[in-house]
């Protein structure tokens, strides 16, 4: 009757230590992608993301550190063990996010958008009776720039996640 007992025991904990990697990998991605929706890091305690610079007219409205989500998305279990679990992602600027970049780097040639800004009326009269204008900014052809290396410096502090001391690098 007792040596049944124990099988059965034995037997579920055996199950449990199969899957435990498994689940615990599971809630280290979960819990780095929540880091993205509530954009802060959470240790002891929380440290939110150091927000964008001000008149960054390109990022106006969108989340900190996401473009397209693409990183978000790449956070993945890469390995388990019977002891341990590693997360991450195979976007090659991740790491970049993670702990800080400081290098230089080769910029394909590509071409820019050359922008004009110009006033047109909008139909309507000011209080004075003057024709009422506003600034549109219109695409006035483009240029080539040529391949280039530039010195790049990212500070990891605006991470996006530190690694905590559970999980393996």
């Amino acid at each position: 009757m007792i040596s049944n007992k124990i099988k059965v025991t034995a037997k579920r904990v055996k199950e449990i230590l199969l899957t435990l990697p498994i689940k615990v990998g599971d809630t280290a991605v979960l819990f780095s992608k929540q880091r993205f929706k509530e954009q802060s890091w959470v240790d002891n305690s929380t440290q939110p993301w150091k927000a964008r610079k001000a008149g960054a007219k390109r990022n106006r409205g969108r989340a900190l550190l996401v473009d397209k989500g693409r990183l978000r998305r790449s956070i993945r279990v890469i390995r388990t063990t019977g002891d341990s679990v590693t997360i991450g992602s195979d976007v090659p600027y991740a790491q970049a996010h993670n702990d800080g970049f400081k290098g230089i780097v080769q910029v394909k040639a590509h071409k820019r958008t050359k922008w004009k800004k110009s006033k047109v009326e909008t139909g309507t009269l000011t209080k004075k009776g003057n024709k009422s204008m506003k600034t549109v900014t219109t695409a006035n052809g483009e240029y080539q720039v040529e391949a280039h290396s530039k010195n790049e410096y990212a500070s990891g502090e605006d991470s996006w996640a530190k690694v905590p001391p559970w999980i393996n690098k």
